[in-house]
């Protein structure tokens, strides 16, 4: 599959905000939003140490082979190829978080994570901050959804840095139902933190993990993966939560062991896409429908638009009520 440009440019960097009222009235959780899998990792760092999210054998490699088993890493530990600002402007918005200390670095700064570690968190929060900045309509998920090596403290600073970094921005906690653009809009309300973790209960702008249910397949297998979203979303609850599609494919030992110069975008995802993406433009938002997509490497396919699009079978289907 040949990587194509599509999404890169600010063609959809106001999508949001250029929703026809009909729409913009209606619950968030019903309308069809692209997200990002591992939103963070386009870029990563092999010099330092591996993460603490790694399993011991993983991390007795690195030390033994070092930068060499760190490029093998890097290949499948990269999930994106766009920056948070590309993404945003490519209409991405909903992100999947993962963050950590590093063990035995001084103070608390956070990182981001995935195998290998990423960007301090506040350079990637301020850069989606700048975004919002610029396109006030515009509304986006933070979901934190992992944490490594993080005692009380590190919780204690990273939340005290979404609400310094994005401070009237933060939507709070309330019924998911009442959540429309409309609404944020009126309350100038840009994002929504999702924080699955007990540190963050009690605090009115974090929103607990369980309204935000991002099933996971864990398969190879396109097919597999296919019936696990269609079994899912007939089973997503009516009431009090958005839904999360993970449109992505997960390599086991034996794939990366196969596909090893290869690296996660060239062994997995490219030859799987067009079957993935066959299914998301057959699916329709809505009560029963789907809510936030997410897919690896945003930008290999016309992925955040075909998302976008979806959300037009809601507005035919409204004028077909109102006639």
């Amino acid at each position: 599959m040949k990587t194509r440009p599509a999404g890169i440019g600010s063609v959809n960097a106001d999508w949001m905000g250029s929703l026809p009222a009909e729409l913009s009235a209606m619950p968030l959780k019903h309308l069809a939003v692209p997200g990002s899998h591992d939103s963070f990792t386009f870029w990563v760092d092999v010099h330092a140490p591996v993460g603490p999210d790694q399993k011991a054998y993983v991390k007795y490699l690195a030390t033994m082979f070092s930068v060499l088993a760190k490029k093998v890493m890097v290949k499948w530990s990269m999930t994106q190829n766009l920056t948070f600002k590309e993404q945003l402007d490519a209409g991405i918005r909903y992100f999947d978080l993962r963050v950590s200390s590093k063990p035995g670095e001084p103070g608390h700064e956070i990182y981001f994570i995935h195998g290998l570690f990423g960007h301090k968190v506040r350079d990637g929060l301020i850069q989606i901050n700048s975004f919002l900045d610029r396109h006030r309509r515009e509304v986006v998920f933070l979901d934190f959804n992992h944490y490594y090596a993080m005692d009380p403290e590190h919780h204690v600073y990273l939340i005290n840095m979404l609400q310094e970094v994005f401070s009237s921005k933060l939507s709070n906690n309330c019924a998911v139902e009442s959540i429309t653009l409309d609404f944020l809009w009126e309350k100038k309300y840009q994002v929504i933190v999702f924080y699955h973790h007990p540190s963050a209960q009690g605090i009115p702008v974090m929103w607990p993990g369980n309204k935000i249910p991002a099933p996971w397949a864990n398969t190879t297998e396109p097919n597999k993966l296919i019936q696990f979203l269609e079994s899912t979303l007939k089973e997503r609850a009516k009431q009090g939560s958005f839904h999360v599609s993970q449109a992505i494919l997960t390599p086991r030992v034996n794939t990366v062991a196969k596909g090893l110069v290869w690296g996660l975008r060239n062994y997995l995802v490219e030859r799987n896409l067009p079957t993935i993406m066959s299914w998301v433009e057959a699916q329709r938002p809505g009560v029963d429908g789907v809510n936030i997509i997410t897919s690896d490497f945003v930008e290999l396919t016309d992925f955040a638009n075909i998302v976008i699009k979806l959300n037009n079978l809601l507005l035919s289907e409204h004028n077909r009520k109102s006639r």
